[in-house]
């Protein structure tokens, strides 16, 4: 393995297993979705201390991917992501063999950035193997591929959960991730065309020069609005479905179900429309989004109940995801020479804004009930129109240049 390289006959088999990997950061926060209910029971700790258990991962893979991406273009990324692959493991089985909240805490933040080097290794591993059109086409697809783990793992969890307790969620991710690196080690292997010097001079100039690019980073903060919105009902919506209406994990597990498709739904309309004028798609999906918020808003003082917060919840998340691909998709062919570095940030900085917005708009509109959830949205959606009208502005001015 010392010097292993991806054989070409092997390269489908290779971008399989990449593709399996996109959504992991997905399944490491949304197969535990029907749970922390039941957690903050069983391990008698509030709500909140169990929410942070996914604020705790998100901020370290966050930060992870702000770094990570540096040593992936020094030193490769086959070997950083298989040891990856295997803490992820271990983590996963500490996680289910103890009740210490504190204990727990600790894992998951291993998990975000392990789960941060394996991710962003295969946003790489992408911009290495191919390019022109099929790269971009590829590109397009990771946030459909990633709305597979919204869809599938809350799902899974919720009958886990139910059958076997919330320890079973983390078992599940344990073997998957054991399958994996053992498919990795047999077909897999580096793919880094010509490795970066591990300056700190010159890889802190490459930062500079990406953050200091205006379009890149207002388009990883509509990234960070977008999959807030999804992230706010992930750590939200379990408790309005069990505790509020009095419904099962499973429900909320086919709830979050529905969710994670319209995310892929939205994500399939920018794969469709990926040719289409950039600004005036995105300006006609906002408007969408936020007319379907205003009437959240206003039916939720009439009618509140599990169809219709799903109703207008899979609406938004559906417009979400039409914004994430397309963002995403922009931002990750911005800077093909330091993929690694613009995956890492585009990650990093996208995760960094969700886990303290999320967290942040929890604290501040407590999950309640379905009209909280609505001022929850609204509230990014404000700040997605703000973003998007300095984005317009940009163009503008770009265009006179």
């Amino acid at each position: 393995m010392k010097n292993k390289t991806l054989q070409p006959k092997n390269q489908g088999i290779a971008t399989i297993l990449a593709f399996a990997l996109i959504p992991l950061s997905g399944f490491a926060t949304d197969v535990y979705i029907p749970s922390p209910p039941t957690m903050a029971r069983e391990l008698s700790v509030s709500d909140l201390q169990v929410q942070l258990t996914l604020g705790m991962f998100l901020i370290s893979y966050g930060v992870a991917q702000l770094f990570v991406g540096s040593l992936l273009d020094s030193f490769g990324r086959f070997k950083i992501g298989l040891v990856s692959l295997l803490i992820f493991a271990l983590a996963s089985i500490v996680i289910a063999n103890t009740s210490n909240i504190y204990l727990i805490y600790m894992m998951r933040i291993i998990h975000g950035i392990t789960v941060g080097a394996i991710v962003v290794s295969k946003r790489a591993f992408f911009v290495d193997v191919f390019s022109g059109e099929k790269l971009k086409n590829y590109l397009s697809m990771f946030s459909i591929i990633w709305a597979t783990a919204p869809i599938i793992a809350p799902f899974v969890g919720g009958y886990l959960q139910s059958w076997f307790g919330w320890q079973s969620n983390f078992y599940f991710l344990a073997v998957f991730a054991f399958v994996i690196l053992t498919l990795e080690l047999i077909y897999s292997g580096e793919t880094i065309r010509q490795k970066m010097d591990f300056s700190l001079r010159k890889i802190a100039a490459v930062y500079l020069e990406m953050v200091s690019t205006a379009s890149f980073t207002l388009g990883i903060v509509m990234l960070g609005f977008s999959y807030g919105m999804v992230m706010i009902y992930n750590m939200t919506g379990p408790f309005v479905i069990e505790h509020k209406l009095g419904l099962s994990p499973i429900v909320a597990g086919y709830s979050s179900l529905l969710l994670g498709g319209a995310v892929m739904v939205g994500g399939l309309f920018g794969k469709a429309t990926i040719n289409k004028p950039f600004i005036k798609k995105l300006t006609i999906n906002l408007c969408l989004q936020f007319l379907v918020v205003v009437l959240m808003l206003f039916s939720s003082r009439f009618v509140a109940n599990l169809y219709s917060m799903i109703f207008f919840a899979f609406l938004i998340h559906a417009c979400s995801g039409y914004t994430f691909n397309t963002f995403f998709t922009f931002c990750l062919s911005r800077f093909p020479k330091n993929a690694g570095i613009a995956g890492g940030l585009t990650g990093g900085i996208n995760y960094v804004i969700v886990s303290f917005l999320s967290y942040g708009v929890i604290a501040l509109i407590p999950a309640k009930d379905e009209l909280n959830l609505a001022y929850s949205y609204a509230l990014l959606i404000g700040l997605s129109i703000l973003v998007m009208f300095l984005i317009f502005k940009l163009d503008k001015k770009s265009l006179k240049e």
